[in-house]
């Protein structure tokens, strides 16, 4: 394996990660990374790189971001996201990795991309719903605002320098399964 594979690999981890907090904001700034040449896509991803992905891309973020701010709509919106989470990170992942055979490709692209990105969304949705409960839906710009802030640093770090991308996604997924067995009921014995 070389650095290249690699370092593509901590890419698509960490826009996966990235795609856990906004479905767009990663692909958008893959879309721009590829067009501006930062960030060469596989042959069959090259589309991703195209004017017309950049604008669609670009508008669905700009969309997404704000609809996020909109109590209740953001709830909504995590009904669609976390299923669509799970397709993107598998997307951004396969799009990114570069000299692997097929099968390991779409087998990392899976666990890592979409189980990754699966696992933010939900932890999310989770403390959005969780935020609504306790505030009335008043306390979910806050939430909104976290998520939008780590999607891009994440995003910039994962473009930028990968192997940061990949220990802040190991950092997040540890915070999460952290605070996931603070929360969970305990079993009497």
């Amino acid at each position: 394996m070389t650095s290249d594979t690699i370092i593509s690999i901590f890419l698509g981890v960490g826009l996966a990660a990235s795609v856990g907090f906004r479905v767009f904001l990663p692909l958008f700034a893959l879309s721009l990374a590829s067009y501006t040449g930062v960030w060469e896509l596989n042959e069959s991803w090259q589309w991703i790189g195209s004017l017309a992905a950049l604008i669609t891309l670009g508008v669905a973020t700009f969309v997404e971001i704000f609809a996020y701010f909109i109590p209740w709509v953001d709830n909504v919106l995590d009904s669609f996201a976390v299923p669509l989470a799970a397709i993107a990170g598998t997307a951004v992942m396969v799009s990114t990795v570069a000299d692997l055979d097929p099968v390991v490709t779409w087998s990392l692209a899976i666990i890592a991309g979409g189980g990754t990105a699966t696992a933010i969304k939900g932890a999310g949705a989770t403390s959005r719903l969780a935020s609504t409960a306790t505030t009335g839906g008043l306390g979910n710009p806050l939430v909104s605002t976290v998520e939008t802030g780590t999607a891009l640093v994440v995003t910039t770090a994962s473009i930028f320098a990968p192997i940061l991308a990949a220990f802040l996604v190991v950092i997040i997924l540890a915070l999460i399964f952290r605070i996931y067995r603070k929360l969970r009921p305990r079993t009497k014995r």
